[in-house]
């Protein structure tokens, strides 16, 4: 069974082979390709092949395109506000952000996606992955959450602060970065991506009410849109931390797979979702992958597989770091091809 069919069907709640597979792997597969990741994100070529690798070696259940969060921001307002980095991924500056002016929000525009710039790299990425694996391999789009694009471009720490000195510019910048996210979704559909991640990192630092009010119905419109426009598209929700107190209103979003970073308790995620969302994730990036052994990860998959049941994706709970033990990362894939969705046991 091939890799779409098999996350659709589990999602359907469909019987399948064996579990889908689909950790985070961005800078490992660089490594793992003897790819400076600097050129990693900076040529789709290279994202390409480096993901191809992947899957032939690991045999990973997706192609996964996420790779930094500068994509957008330099597509919007040039790399003023970027630092590169020889083997890591570009990062913001925040003593340079593209908003430290607020006034400059007015006079950005929702840059186009096939423009030539960096978000379009990602698409020429995608069209080789799809050209390369054919149709029915799992490929795994990204756009930057609102609020994920909003601190890129403002700065994590200063927008915290508008959401309680100026909410009205809050306001307007996550619906400045919705903007921009619902036609590079599309262009990524376009491309052949059958799956859209999208990735709000810093919400766990909202509390509830702040992400009811300035996130959540922006995040909601972003999926919505992908949906209304290609139902047979899955959406998948990666928000990093500790997201605890949001899982009731992340419920509610017309997410597909929802991707729960290990900090998150899953019993209680569970719990709250219901039986039938499909949750990813949630093994330990640090103290399973990285640090723990083959057999340690193996049994942080089945403890996950267990809590969640049969409506589950074995993953890890964010990015699998570079230096990850290649050891540790077959195991928990291993655990995902030696079970099928139905075979837990509830501890």
């Amino acid at each position: 069974m091939q890799s779409l069919e098999r996350i659709r069907r589990v999602i359907a709640g469909e019987s399948v082979d064996h579990l889908p597979g689909q950790p985070m792997i961005m800078m490992f597969a660089a490594r793992h390709a003897g790819i400076k990741y600097i050129d990693y994100t900076r040529d789709g070529r290279l994202m390409a092949a480096a993901q191809l690798k992947m899957i032939q070696d690991f045999d990973l259940d997706c192609l996964m395109t996420c790779s930094d969060p500068a994509r957008e921001v330099i597509d919007i307002d040039g790399e003023g506000s970027v630092l590169w980095y020889e083997d890591q991924g570009p990062a913001i500056n925040e003593e340079k952000a593209s908003l430290s002016d607020k006034s400059r929000l007015k006079r950005f525009q929702v840059p186009d996606p096939l423009g030539g710039g960096r978000m379009h790299d990602r698409i020429k990425a995608i069209e080789i992955m799809r050209r390369e694996a054919g149709p029915e391999v799992s490929i795994v789009g990204w756009v930057e959450g609102p609020l994920a694009l909003g601190a890129e471009l403002r700065g994590i720490n200063n927008v915290m602060l508008d959401m309680i000195d100026d909410p009205g510019f809050v306001h307007g910048l996550m619906d400045f970065c919705a903007q921009v996210a619902i036609p590079y979704a599309e262009a990524q559909i376009q491309a052949g991506a059958d799956t859209i991640g999208m990735s709000d990192a810093a919400a766990c630092m909202m509390g509830v009410e702040r992400y009811a009010e300035f996130l959540h119905p922006r995040q909601r419109r972003v999926l919505e849109s992908i949906k209304s426009r290609h139902p047979e598209v899955l959406t998948r929700l990666h928000m990093c931390g500790k997201t605890d107190p949001l899982i009731s209103m992340m419920g509610e979003l017309p997410a597909d797979i929802i991707e729960l970073d290990f900090p998150t308790a899953l019993a209680p995620a569970r719990k709250v979702l219901g039986p039938r969302r499909v949750i990813l994730g949630n093994v330990s990036t640090i103290t399973d992958l990285l640090e723990g052994t083959p057999d340690k990860v193996y049994e942080a998959a089945r403890r996950c597989h267990a809590t969640c049941g049969r409506f589950h994706v074995v993953g890890s709970g964010c990015e699998v770091s570079p230096i990850t033990p290649p050891e540790n990362l077959k195991a928990l894939l291993a655990y995902a091809r030696e079970h099928k969705p139905e075979e837990y046991i509830v501890d």
